[in-house]
């Protein structure tokens, strides 16, 4: 890894999203994504110890972001907050971090894509995807960035598919719904 994101967070800004760190300033507008009843089902909640991120409570957001900074300082994993260009709106997150494991997705990459239901849209996406296919193979030290679209996320299926992104066709880690780069 050239950069160690650990030390210093970058900021990317691509046509329609800017994603930086989430930070306790964000609590009040992330609070709108994760009580959004329709995002919850698309977020990925896979090997989370039950946590399924449908926070309801101001409290309850300021201790997802609390934990969120935790495991950023103890090297675990980045959230980046999104943030729409033409509003400043923080419509989500992303979270991604290096994996290792035995088989065939050693030195893997989990990006994981939170956002507000009304912004699931393949454009918004696909600007997303452009930064971990840029900027996340080096960053993380991976060689395969895997994230996950159910059935039902269509917009989210159509832009992994256009990103080059490919369904893994079997169960990973006992779950389903995959995709590869």
């Amino acid at each position: 890894m050239s950069k160690n994101v650990y030390e210093q967070c970058p900021i990317y800004e691509k046509e329609l999203i800017t994603l930086r760190k989430t930070s306790k300033e964000d609590v009040e507008d992330l609070l709108k994504c994760y009580s959004d009843e329709k995002a919850v089902p698309l977020f990925n909640s896979d090997n989370c110890n039950g946590d399924d991120f449908h926070y309801i409570t101001m409290e309850r957001m300021q201790k997802a972001v609390d934990f969120w900074e935790f495991s950023y300082a103890n090297k675990y994993f980045v959230r980046w907050t999104v943030i729409l260009n033409n509003t400043n709106e923080k419509i989500g997150t992303i979270e991604m971090f290096h994996a290792s494991a035995e088989g065939d997705f050693n030195h893997y990459g989990i990006l994981r894509i939170d956002l507000q239901s009304k912004y699931e849209i393949q454009s918004i996406i696909e600007d997303i995807l452009d930064v971990s296919n840029e900027f996340f193979y080096e960053l993380f030290g991976v060689e395969v960035v895997l994230t996950k679209a159910i059935p039902e996320a269509s917009e989210r299926i159509l832009a992994l598919k256009s990103s080059g992104f490919k369904h893994i066709n079997r169960k990973f880690r006992n779950y389903d719904d995959y995709y590869y780069r």
